[in-house]
């Protein structure tokens, strides 16, 4: 049976804590007759049974039903302790959630991949308690879905789905405040730390230690200011914040920093995060790395696995993924269509693994569209922003969701409210607003999808005095009314070499006709021989990590296994030859 016992929010970890995955009772609800049946009072017991936090679509879960269900009850007892609050927390819910304890309604959150939770203390008894939880999750293309298929099956390059309960649920036992959320900013240059703690406002001072390897750095004490609080304070530069002691991919140093929390001088909670100090910039048409020209070799990473769909089945999983694509001579990913599990940023800022943060797509432009999407961006981005190895922000990709962009003015304009709203939030990093192509003048970077089988003419198509009359993939590179400015430019998907033994079936890749293994390598080795040849690119994204069901052009089968030399891979992607 796979479980996932970890602590699951790894960037701010707490030691009191109780687990609320695994076996739960479950129910489907097609009728909509669920709240007349009662499930919500917890008074009765739901027929089937389901492994939290896996979804009932997928084995893991214990399920595996792949038929559309709109509407699932879920229901389990759990044992509380007196004396001490609760902060029951949900990692991700598809799409809108109700939670009821012990018959009480304590919360709805909409919104399938942003994290959600809520002091429940007041409706906790001693002893057994009861929790429900309702997700509803209609098969909509106004909803931001990502690679979620909305048409009851697999088509095109859309994978069955994951409704409800796919990530973890717990409670954090706290005193009687709690830092409900944080931002922590890392000014490389200006070796300070900055940000906001947000509480329930009963606690009234505020403590940061910061420590590297162990070693205490600087510990700030400050009073706040009601529930929302910014702090700000700068580290001594005495070589501890130099080249040395900067985040990179060759050097991932990380400095810890335990939040504490006091009301009238007793501590009610405490709490360890990490950061890193790093800083980047668009310079002209260069991506800097700490003051340094920065290279990206990314890889096109889907996150699907075979028996849990977009749920890891284990932290160890996402970390295997980013230890196989190192090994293979990547230095990031662009999480394509999904927000990852925590452990997956976790493992990357440990391992030095450039990450790129991607909004999952709806595909229906109206006003509803406009509102869940920035709602859920906006939502995203803040967490996102503690993430040391989040480097770039995407919030649209090839015009999904604003199929006309191109040439209307209305989608050009919610594309550009979404830009500032992403900059308003966290200006450290750059955003591509709308990758692939029908690009606006405000990003920051201009990612070009282009699945040409050779590379033959990548250097005379690519060049800043053709990007305004460009045309990859039969479609505009700048939308109308808008002209290339000068930012930098990366090749963000191209590749997709499918083997010929495996497009067959209903199976594709986007580049069919590998016959063999060295066929295969003589068509990567073109690829990537071409993009290093070309002067102007800032960096590629390889497609893709793995195979995703029907979608066969990955460099490692769905269950991991690579096929291919990872030896030979790293050699031709870090621009070598065979």
């Amino acid at each position: 049976m796979w479980q996932r016992n970890e602590y699951p929010r790894p960037q701010f970890m707490r030691d009191d804590w109780l687990s609320l995955n695994g076996e739960w009772e479950f129910a489907f609800d097609d009728a909509d007759e669920g709240l007349a049946k009662g499930y919500d009072t917890g008074r009765v017991s739901l027929p089937l049974r389901i492994n939290v936090p896996f979804t009932y679509q997928y084995p893991a879960s214990g399920v595996g039903e792949t038929a559309v269900h709109e509407r699932v009850w879920y229901r389990r007892t759990f044992s509380a302790k007196g004396g001490r609050h609760a902060l029951l927390s949900f990692n991700g819910a598809d799409y809108k959630a109700d939670v009821w304890l012990n018959g009480k309604h304590v919360l709805c959150h909409e919104g399938g991949y942003t994290p959600f939770s809520a002091d429940v203390t007041k409706y906790l008894k001693r002893g057994e308690n009861v929790l429900v939880v309702r997700c509803y999750d209609p098969a909509d293309p106004v909803l931001p879905r990502g690679k979620q298929s909305w048409t009851g099956d697999r088509f095109g390059c859309w994978y069955i789905p994951n409704t409800g309960l796919w990530q973890s649920v717990w409670i954090d036992w706290v005193g009687e405040d709690a830092i409900r959320s944080h931002t922590l900013f890392a000014d490389y240059d200006g070796c300070a730390v900055s940000g906001q703690i947000d509480t329930a406002g009963i606690a009234d001072e505020a403590e940061i230690a910061v420590t590297l390897k162990g070693e205490p750095v600087k510990t700030v004490r400050f009073s706040l200011d009601g529930k929302r609080t910014r702090y700000s304070f700068v580290l001594k530069e005495i070589n501890s914040v130099d080249a040395d002691y900067s985040w990179s991919p060759e050097r991932p140093v990380l400095f810890g920093a335990e939040f504490r929390l006091f009301a009238g001088g007793k501590l009610v909670d405490r709490a360890k995060a990490r950061f890193g100090f790093r800083k980047l910039t668009v310079d002209g048409d260069r991506i800097v790395l700490n003051n340094r020209p920065l290279y990206q070799r990314l890889i096109l990473d889907q996150g699907y696995w075979p028996e849990s769909g977009i749920t890891p089945p284990s932290a160890e999983a996402v970390k295997k993924d980013i230890l196989l694509a190192m090994q293979m001579g990547f230095n990031g990913a662009r999480k394509h269509q999904k927000i990852e599990d925590p452990y997956f940023y976790y493992y990357a800022e440990e391992l030095g693994f450039l990450t790129w943060c991607e909004m999952p797509s709806a595909y229906e432009f109206c006003a509803e569209e406009q509102e869940r999407l920035l709602s859920e961006w906006q939502a995203i981005v803040r967490g996102a922003s503690v993430f040391t190895s989040v480097i770039t922000y995407l919030p649209l990709n090839e015009s999904w969701g604003v199929r006309n962009i191109a040439s209307d003015t209305q989608q050009q304009d919610f594309a550009r409210a979404v830009y500032f709203a992403t900059k308003a939030i966290d200006p450290t990093r750059p955003v591509s607003t709308n990758d692939g192509w029908e690009c606006l003048d405000a990003t920051d970077l201009i990612g070009i999808h282009d699945y040409a089988r050779d590379s033959a003419l990548f250097a005379q198509k690519y060049c800043a005095e053709n990007y305004d009359g460009l045309y990859p993939q039969g479609r505009r590179l700048m939308a109308e009314g808008c002209s290339y400015l000068g930012q930098p430019v990366l090749l963000t998907e191209f590749g997709g070499i499918a083997l010929s033994a495996e497009a067959k079936d209903g199976n594709w890749g986007y580049n069919e006709g590998a016959t063999d293994e060295e066929t295969f390598y003589a068509r990567y080795e073109n690829l990537m021989q071409g993009i290093y040849a070309h002067p102007g690119f800032r960096g590629f994204c390889y497609t893709q990590l793995t195979d995703v069901q029907q979608e066969v052009n990955g460099l490692l089968y769905p269950d991991r296994t690579p096929k291919f030399d990872c030896a030979v891979i790293k050699r031709l992607t870090e621009g070598g030859r065979r």
